[in-house]
């Protein structure tokens, strides 16, 4: 019996240790860095070796060959607007970012595909966003672990550093700030925007508040439409509500018609039956 009592603890200790999850740190631990370049959100994610010793440059990262630019996945460098890297217009997206050291240059490279451990097995030229050559600097003091951000900020640009061992390379990444700002300042002195209006009319009518104020204010969205398009069928849908329960059933047909047009445009089929079993109650005598 002892002997049974013995072998069913063995068999839980096992069980037990099996099931336990061991935690260690990592070699080279993953950072997700995020900064605000003017307006503009850039997010770079990565993991961080460390020299440990060894001389980086050279040989732990040979010269001329194609770098990660950092341990395990791709150095992932997100940019939240259009930028302008090196005179080239940038998209807003994600990019693998690479390097290609030099004794007296390097080589930073933006890749249109993340998903690689490492470089790609093959490299694809074509999927180059764009390569741009900057000269590598000295730094005085030594920079055990890879850094990578976004420093020497203005409001129209910043600089992608990357830092290692006594070596450190910055690229000038532009941002649209003032675009941006204009734009913004734009829209805020024109008034309110067409969804803020369309928002405004839509609450008023669903809490049965003054509902000739949430007319007034779906015609100021309607009348915020582009310049040669058609009035967004949702809004007009909108309207005809507000209409129909204001009591005006032939104006509310009249624009659940319109409504009708355009979501039959859209091929948005949830519409086109709203409308037409709205148009079909609204004009009963």
């Amino acid at each position: 019996m002892k002997k049974i009592f013995l072998t069913a603890a063995l068999v839980i200790a096992l069980s037990l240790t099996s099931n336990a999850q061991i935690q260690t740190p990592q070699a080279s631990p993953h950072a997700v860095i995020e900064q605000t370049v003017g307006l503009t959100t850039v997010k770079i994610d990565y993991s961080r070796p460390s020299a440990r010793g060894r001389a980086v440059y050279g040989e732990l990262v040979p010269f001329g060959r194609i770098w990660r630019t950092g341990a395990n996945m791709n150095t992932v460098i997100t940019f939240g607007d259009d930028v302008k890297i090196n005179g080239k217009d940038i998209k807003a997206g994600k990019y693998a970012l690479y390097t290609q050291p030099k004794a007296d240059s390097w080589d930073v490279i933006l890749y249109n595909d993340i998903n690689n451990w490492g470089t790609p097995e093959k490299w694809d030229e074509t999927k180059e966003v764009v390569r741009a050559t900057v000269k590598p600097e000295f730094v005085s003091r030594h920079v055990e672990t890879l850094t990578i951000g976004m420093n020497a900020l203005e409001n129209d640009f910043g600089f992608l550093e990357i830092a290692w061992e006594k070596t450190m390379v910055a690229l000038k990444i532009e941002v649209p700030t003032k675009a941006t700002a204009l734009k913004s300042i734009e829209e805020a002195m024109s008034g309110p925007t067409q969804g803020a209006y369309f928002a405004a009319a839509q609450y008023y009518y669903q809490s049965n508040a003054d509902l000739n104020k949430a007319l007034t204010w779906i015609n100021l969205s309607i009348e915020k439409t582009e310049k040669g398009q058609d009035a967004p069928f949702y809004i007009l849908r909108q309207k005809a509500l507000i209409q129909a329960k204001l009591g005006d059933k032939a104006g509310a047909v009249e624009t659940a018609k319109l409504s009708l047009a355009g979501a039959q445009k859209a091929n948005n089929q949830d519409y086109i039956k709203m409308n037409q079993d709205s148009i079909k109650e609204w004009s009963k005598k």
